[in-house]
């Protein structure tokens, strides 16, 4: 038996066919068999088959080509591709090997445009992080770009559906992906044809597959006819030397210093302030620009000069929860302009700039244009812990740890490394490009003398938790609160706007702290020693997960709820919890910084 069985369908594509097999020949991956199911071509594509030597069967509509071809496959695994894309050097390799290393049953590549246009390399990217971001959910795929799957489940589920003339793919893909494990392949990707786009514009050919998505989604299926989607373009043969942009950006002046993007997550303050430590390092070595959003913009812009403003996602809270729904339509309504002005900032910046890498703190664009752009990227956040961490948690947050694990997973694509800070360290899921440091602190934190004094200290993500400041009030002790965004005093409450001046003098002498579960407070109060009393934000599994590692390992307590029996209990077990931080070790800023070095070395060296 042969490894890989690669079936491809064909309705009059001498124009398209050679280069696609030329591809396939030049991969140094010799264990494969190619098979050409044809539709009765009326141009050169039978006779470029048997010149390639690829066996031949009787094809039809793509789900019948597929079908015929898998019939005398050989393969242990079937590599289902178009007949109008290209395979980059080494892609057999990346794709046998990531499907075997993952132990998937199916699989889809991402994919690049064959086109030196920004649009089509933006539209094709979006499309890769769809797929990546829904496919915890609902296995689906954009078209039959590399679907890899194992030839005994193909026959399992009888095949691709031959009475479906359009989405026979993602009904496939589902499918299968019902009885085996799905995912996007994250190392391969396929170079596409654009043909279809030129030919019906951009506006139509997204109204038709926006519509086939939403019919698949609600579990309709829908014809080619109703699409008005036809089969079997004639078009200009696109030249992969011609038409394609180089995938390594142009360099000036070799002898000059490297030049970084670093772009930063503007949601909350945590993002902000380990950049800003990490950028000041970077800055006295590199030529770095700095792109960032929301609040991370009016903290870094503070600091450092070259740092541009773009638009960022923010997350709709209210009753201590998440609002995803009011999220997601909050996003969509400012996604046309935060994607057009964000695009236009970035690549018009970086053509000029010409970075040797880009770096991202869990902020989406930067890593949209590193994988438009070809140009390696780093990854450098907290986040990632749920997509790389074997991590523990509770069953029933196994729904919000899928939709955050599909959010990371599609903000932050395909990068070199990832350099994950934490304060606690699971297994990882890939040793190989993928690191947990302890959580770098600004030298503010550092360098405060902590004491235990009369007061709590409580920090909220948003302002309306109002639930909590009423159990507040009944507690016999002093309480300070940010979050709020005012000055006012209370009964035993002190609420005030943030200082940051106050705000390290509030957190080196307090008791303990009441917070969320947001990883830049609960990572300072851990160094100080603080214990901590985490209710995190409702559906926001990132805090979840902060929660349940600070009482796995002894440094306070986690509530899904506020209760004053259970704050209570807390406060007088401060002690027990003091204790067990008197182990915590706390400070990562040192390895962070020689491991990002080191990696701004390594992946941009072929790029100087």
């Amino acid at each position: 038996m042969i490894k890989i069985s690669i079936v491809i369908p064909t309705y009059n594509e001498e124009y398209y066919l050679p280069e696609l097999l030329d591809s396939i020949k030049s991969q140094e991956f010799g264990d494969y068999e190619i098979i050409i199911a044809d539709a009765d071509s009326q141009d050169g594509t039978c006779q470029i088959a048997k010149d390639y030597n690829c066996k031949i069967v009787k094809g039809g509509i793509p789900a019948i080509g597929r079908n015929n071809g898998a019939k005398i496959a050989r393969g242990e695994l079937i590599l289902f591709l178009d007949s109008d894309l290209i395979l980059p050097p080494g892609y057999l390799q990346d794709v046998v090997s990531e499907f075997e290393e993952r132990k998937l049953g199916i699989g889809i590549t991402q994919m690049i445009p064959i086109s030196n246009k920004k649009r089509d390399k933006l539209l094709h990217e979006l499309a890769n992080r769809f797929m990546i971001m829904v496919e915890s959910i609902k296995p689906h795929g954009a078209g039959c770009y590399g679907i890899i799957c194992r030839r005994k489940l193909h026959e399992k589920v009888n095949g691709f559906n031959e009475s479906l003339d359009f989405g026979e793919d993602a009904d496939y893909i589902e499918r299968m992906g019902s009885i085996s494990k799905f995912k996007v392949l994250r190392r391969p990707y396929l170079r596409v044809s654009t043909r279809r786009l030129e030919k019906e514009g951009l506006k139509n050919l997204a109204v038709k597959y926006a519509k086939s998505t939403v019919y698949d989604f609600l579990g309709r299926k829908v014809s080619a006819a109703e699409l008005d989607y036809a089969f079997g373009y004639k078009s200009q043969k696109l030249s992969s030397s011609s038409n394609e942009t180089s995938l390594s950006p142009k360099i000036d002046n070799p002898n000059s210093k490297k030049r970084i993007i670093y772009s930063v997550c503007g949601e909350g303050m945590g993002h902000a302030i380990r950049s800003g430590v990490i950028l000041e390092e970077l800055i006295s070595r590199y030529e770095v620009l700095i792109f960032a959003s929301d609040r991370a913009y009016d903290y870094l812009s503070r600091k450092f000069d070259n740092v541009y403003e773009i638009f960022g996602f923010n997350t709709v809270y209210e009753n201590n929860q998440v609002k995803n729904k009011d999220t997601f339509f909050q996003c969509m309504k400012k996604l046309p302009r935060d994607l057009k002005g964000n695009l236009k900032l970035l690549y018009s910046i970086a053509s000029d700039f010409k970075p040797h890498i880009i770096i991202s703190d869990f902020e989406f664009y930067a890593s949209l244009l590193s994988n438009i752009l070809r140009i390696p990227l780093i990854s450098i956040d907290n986040m990632h812990i749920i997509s790389q961490g074997k991590i523990n948690y509770p069953s029933k947050f196994k729904k919000d740890k899928l939709k955050a694990e599909a959010v990371v997973r599609s903000f932050i694509v395909r990068p070199e490394r990832y350099i994950i800070t934490s304060f606690f360290f699971p297994p990882l899921k890939n040793l190989d490009n993928a690191v947990i440091h302890p959580p770098v602190l600004r030298k503010e934190i550092i360098e405060l003398n902590p004491g235990y004094g009369d007061h709590i200290m409580v920090y909220q993500t948003s302002t309306s938790n109002w639930q909590l400041i009423e159990i507040l009030k009944k507690i016999n002790k002093k309480v300070v609160i940010y979050g709020f965004n005012k000055n006012q005093k209370i009964e035993n409450l002190h609420f005030k706007i943030f200082n940051e001046n106050e705000f390290f003098t509030d957190l080196e002498q307090c008791q303990a702290v009441i917070t969320n579960g947001g990883f830049g407070l609960i990572t300072e109060a851990l160094y100080l020693k603080k214990p901590i009393y985490s209710i995190p934000v409702k559906g926001q599994f990132e805090q979840i997960l902060n929660g349940v590692y600070i009482e796995k390992l002894g440094y306070g307590e986690f509530h899904e709820e506020t209760e004053l029996a259970s704050l209570q209990l807390f406060l007088k077990h401060l002690y027990k919890y003091q204790k067990n931080l008197l182990n915590y070790p706390g400070l990562g800023n040192a390895y962070v910084l020689e491991d990002l070095i080191s990696s701004i070395e390594k992946y941009s060296k072929n790029y100087c």
